[in-house]
């Protein structure tokens, strides 16, 4: 079966991620979108429109597809109807859900990926809790860290290092290269993703691929993008004062209601904040900012924003570049192309 991942009608309200990334590739769970799909068996995935073959059906790339209700999605797109969402089918309508959603999508792509418990303590050297899986890659490294599953299973893709003296509890994802540096505190729901680096305290929150929170510091129900970098102490808010709900101003001119009292950081594409940086309840960072922690903290950050000037789009790209060479990476001439296009819109 073809399937071709449409974002065009979904993409203006999963700002500011869509803005640089395909939605398809927004990791909710252990897994991108992309990826959950190509992971059941018979499917093809299409992203390219000048590949598709005549066959090919149109599936929103906003459903989170299972392994119990990836049949239904496709009936859905093939009928041309909405799918409303229930308990089992879920769709990211808005960015603040893929936070909301991935304690579900964790669970659900163990199951998709058909993981088993495979726990190891040689001797005793790691503490484990809790009924649920505890799944640690054969070429992942644990030293000295208790994992917790009693809330939900925890997943230790290939590669991965936790070093000495973490604390981590499921639903917890740390996927393929990703590092939890010494004495985090993890909870869940989290998602560390590709050769993403983690330190400090987070919860509840999801990392693209290829970023960093390192160093101490809060991030809670968060999410930040690919490629984003966040300074040594600083926090995000993602509760008001007044236990109130949270707001979203996802393009500068509208307020949206999340309708929740927890909402914390989106930051954006290759986005990055110096130390000390102190980010507001439901703060929105757009792609390719540099956040300084000396300016007063904004509930919303347009994208190519420096301190309180404009990105140089040539400058942009050569620290985005520089970040990426630390990771063994080079910035694309597809990523210029969407960059530019942002910077001159």
């Amino acid at each position: 079966m073809n399937i071709y991942l449409d974002d065009s009608k979904c993409k203006e309200q999963l700002r500011p991620f869509s803005l640089t990334s395909s939605v398809a590739d927004f990791r909710v769970g252990i897994l991108t979108i992309r990826e959950k799909w190509e992971a059941l068996q018979g499917i093809a995935v299409y992203s390219d429109v000048a590949t598709l073959p005549k066959d090919v059906i149109y599936v929103n790339s906003n459903y989170l597809p299972t392994k119990d209700n990836y049949l239904e999605i496709i009936k859905y797109a093939q009928d041309k109807v909405a799918i409303m969402e229930t308990d089992d089918v879920k769709v990211l309508s808005w960015p603040w859900q893929i936070f909301e959603y991935n304690g579900w999508a964790i669970q659900k792509d163990f199951e998709l990926l058909a993981l088993a418990d495979n726990r190891k303590n040689e001797e005793g050297i790691n503490p484990f809790f809790g009924s649920h899986p505890i799944y640690i890659h054969e070429s992942a490294t644990v030293l000295q860290s208790s994992i917790n599953s009693t809330d939900g299973p925890v997943y230790i893709g290939e590669g991965a290092i936790v070093m000495e003296g973490c604390m981590l509890r499921g639903p917890l994802a740390v996927c393929k290269n990703a590092v939890v540096k010494m004495g985090a505190k993890i909870y869940g729901a989290t998602t560390l993703g590709e050769s993403c680096v983690a330190g400090g305290e987070i919860k509840n929150s999801v990392l693209f691929g290829f970023s960093n929170k390192a160093h101490d510091g809060y991030l809670g129900d968060s999410v930040l993008g690919y490629w984003c970098n966040i300074g040594a102490g600083s926090s995000n808010s993602n509760i008001k004062n007044t236990v109130s709900t949270v707001s979203y101003n996802l393009t500068g001119k509208e307020v949206i209601n999340a309708e929740s009292i927890k909402g914390g950081l989106l930051m954006g594409d290759y986005s990055r904040c110096t130390i000390n940086t102190a980010f507001t309840t439901a703060a929105v960072v757009e792609p390719s900012c540099h956040i300084l922690g000396t300016e007063k903290s904004l509930n919303f950050y347009s994208a190519f924003t420096w301190g309180t000037e404009r990105y140089k789009l040539e400058e942009a790209i050569k620290h985005i570049n520089a970040w990426k060479a630390l990771k063994g990476k080079e910035i694309t001439d597809k990523e210029i192309e969407t960059l530019t296009t942002l910077y001159n819109q």
